[in-house]
């Protein structure tokens, strides 16, 4: 295969796996609702405590 056609589908590849859905969460797969407690959440809360 040309190196170009391997490229081309590569992209094509990275494009369709960065589609997400934006209503559930990745890993539990519940629906994602306006009053999660997670939204008001900073990034200082989710660092590593240890």
């Amino acid at each position: 295969m040309k190196l170009s056609t391997i490229f081309a589908l590569m992209g094509i590849a990275i494009l369709g796996a960065a589609c997400t859905d934006t209503s559930h969460y990745p890993i539990t797969g519940q629906e994602c609702a306006p009053d999660d407690p997670v939204k008001e959440l900073s990034t200082l809360e989710c660092a590593d405590a240890s």
